[in-house]
């Protein structure tokens, strides 16, 4: 049987969970960011919009694009939080579907998309599914991880057809400069490509916070979001897509909606609950976070593991003595610490690897105690 090489793809996140089946006893996950694995649970009054959806009979099949109301309160949601509504949005099996149908419009055999690197690997991969390039420009560990325009001009051509950028960034933490955000829309309407605009972690933000919609006015912009994280319910697959002065990409994007029928229509009532509701849960969130944040940076830089400080979500990543995909294992295989490699994020996650600092006070002092002991080991 012969498989496609388009489905040689990797997801370093959920790669490792194999590694760590093969060994045996209790481990502790900090691979994988997912809240509501941890001490965080969806808020009360967006789950009565998804129970309240279903028990009223709204279990057809939506609109493609996503049903009228859900659409209206995405697009006063986004003019609230960046002064500007956009164009058109297409509500997505999570912001993963929204990606699949962007890279998909935009991308044929030969074409390049310019990635943050480190990147978040779920772009990788949509790049080698619609046999593309993957080109990865530099972001500055010394600058805060921030990225580099410079490095986007050097890298860009005629065969480039959108650069994206993860703003508060996975895997990083970073929070990209004003500066840095429109050096990227500079380069952008020089060479008149789009932006794809992730920004999935938005309200999770311990710094000062720049929306890309508020300053790439003359560009072709795409942002992404949705209630995965902001809203703490990963599982429900709830994410969207705002296009702003691109229609002709739009209407691709939506012809690939049309095909897979809509995205999850009770959910979807969530995400409508969660808009249209208080944000009350984002301060407690963010104090927890910003606490157990500082206790694994103080307990790096105790071990002797440089980490750039994480201004946003709810992610570090240190750099690693040795080959990173051997020190995550060895890490799980001795000490039964589930982390991943950062080699698994592009060019630029060598020599680090990825923790997620969402686990209780408690238990990440244990395992920051395993990493350490390892670290000692080396």
């Amino acid at each position: 049987m012969k498989i496609c090489a388009r489905t040689d793809v990797h997801y370093a996140i959920r790669d490792v969970v194999a590694w760590a089946d093969k060994v045996p006893g209790e481990k502790i996950h900090l691979n994988i960011g997912d809240p509501d694995k941890f001490d965080f649970d969806t808020p009360e009054w967006v789950k009565e919009g998804m129970i309240r959806a279903i028990r009223d009979g709204k279990n057809y099949y939506g609109r493609s694009e996503g049903n009228p109301e859900v659409l209206k309160a995405i697009a006063q949601r986004d003019e609230k939080f960046s002064g500007r509504a956009p164009d058109h949005s297409i509500v997505t099996q999570g912001v993963a579907e929204s990606i699949e149908f962007l890279f998909a419009s935009l991308m044929d055999k030969g074409d390049n998309i310019l990635l943050p690197s480190p990147i978040y690997p779920q772009y990788l991969a949509a790049c080698t599914m619609n046999c593309g390039e993957p080109r990865e420009y530099h972001c500055i560990e010394e600058e805060g991880w921030n990225p580099d325009p410079e490095d986007m001009r050097k890298k860009i051509d005629d065969r480039t057809r959108a650069i994206v950028i993860i703003n508060p960034n996975n895997p990083t933490g970073a929070i990209y400069s004003k500066k840095f955000l429109q050096g990227v829309v500079d380069v952008a309407a020089e060479h008149d490509v789009p932006i794809i605009s992730d920004e999935i972690y938005d309200m999770i933000t311990f710094d000062d916070y720049t929306p890309m919609s508020s300053l790439a006015k003359d560009v072709k912009l795409v942002s992404l979001n949705g209630i995965s994280k902001n809203y703490l319910s990963p599982g429900w697959r709830m994410g969207y897509s705002s296009f702003y002065n691109c229609d002709e990409l739009y209407e691709s994007c939506l012809r690939l909606a049309r095909i897979r029928l809509c995205a999850n229509t009770p959910a979807s009532y969530g995400l409508l609950a969660a808009y249209t509701g208080d944000d009350s849960h984002i301060e407690p969130l963010k104090k927890k976070l910003l606490t157990r944040r500082d206790l694994m940076m103080k307990r790096f830089d105790e071990m002797g593991l440089h980490c750039v400080e994480p201004k946003g979500a709810f992610y570090a990543f240190p750099q690693c003595p040795g080959d990173d995909r051997e020190f995550v294992k060895g890490l799980l295989e001795k000490e039964k610490v589930l982390t991943v490699f950062g080699s698994g994020f592009g060019e630029q996650g060598k020599g680090h690897f990825r923790v997620v600092f969402l686990p209780d006070e408690a238990t990440l002092s244990e395992a920051c105690d395993r990493i350490e002991r390892y670290v000692k080991s080396l």
